[in-house]
């Protein structure tokens, strides 16, 4: 599990936002298909004038939730056209999700290269519908190994973003970003808990030090004390973690994709 229904993601820092929180920037929901015929769900968020680029948002395990539609949102506030997608319409039709959702049996249907077919229809939405050209990717967990992997295979990308992103892939029957590390072939950037159940520290700095033998242009970050999901204005504890985690990727992306 990554995070609860009710979880909410935290706001960005005032002084980096191009747009007031109050008010929103609000999500519209869309239905895209993919190259194979596939109907899924995405939810798209415009920036304003002055947009910096676009980021493309792969969900946890639950897909298409409140808490994605938001971040969309948040970007969209922080000056980046967003678009989150939707993992199962193969399995599960249009979205998006609800509490109710049972994911793990359409997780475990998962198979990388529909979602990267699916996350290549949700770019060229984001482009023909906002006009951004460079776009990057943000996942969480399941979503930030989906992240790496795309910056691995799919040319669309100029950068990519992972929070607490799986390393090992075996666990899911695939070759993970830790066994990819070399393939990866733009800017990345690694957020992580140092207290992670999942993804322990040794195979972050084992992942860290496999993109600097590749001579990978990125960032690896370890919050110590944070968890798993540790991305949740719930948490006043990793208050500080998620205003950095923010600071960190925004101008990250900006460097990159703005």
């Amino acid at each position: 599990m990554c995070f609860d229904f009710d979880a909410r993601p935290p706001a960005p820092p005032e002084d980096l936002l191009l747009a007031p929180i109050a008010g929103g920037a609000g999500a519209e929901l869309l239905e895209l298909t993919s190259a194979d015929g596939t109907r899924f769900s995405a939810s798209l968020a415009q920036a304003g004038a002055g947009h910096r680029g676009g980021a493309l948002i792969f969900p946890d395990v639950r897909g298409l939730y409140p808490f994605y539609i938001e971040l969309a949102e948040r970007f969209a506030q922080a000056g980046y056209h967003a678009i989150a997608l939707d993992y199962f319409g193969r399995t599960a039709g249009l979205g998006p999700r609800d509490e109710e959702f049972e994911y793990m049996p359409h997780v475990q249907q998962l198979k990388v290269p529909q979602v990267q077919e699916d996350a290549a229809a949700a770019v060229a939405a984001l482009r023909e519908r906002t006009g951004a050209e460079n776009v990057a990717t943000v996942g969480f967990c399941l979503g930030g190994m989906e992240s790496f992997l795309a910056g691995a295979d799919m040319s669309e990308l100029t950068a990519v973003v992972g929070f607490y992103a799986g390393l090992d892939g075996s666990r899911v029957g695939v070759r993970g970003p830790l066994d990819r590390a070399a393939e990866i072939r733009v800017p990345l950037l690694g957020l992580f808990g140092g207290a992670d159940q999942a993804i322990t520290v040794e195979q972050v700095e084992q992942f860290d030090a496999r993109l600097t033998d590749a001579g990978l242009e990125h960032e690896i970050h370890i919050y110590p004390g944070a968890p798993h999901s540790f991305f949740d204005r719930r948490y006043e504890e990793y208050a500080d973690a998620c205003e950095d985690a923010w600071r960190r990727m925004l101008g990250f992306l900006e460097r990159h994709i703005a």
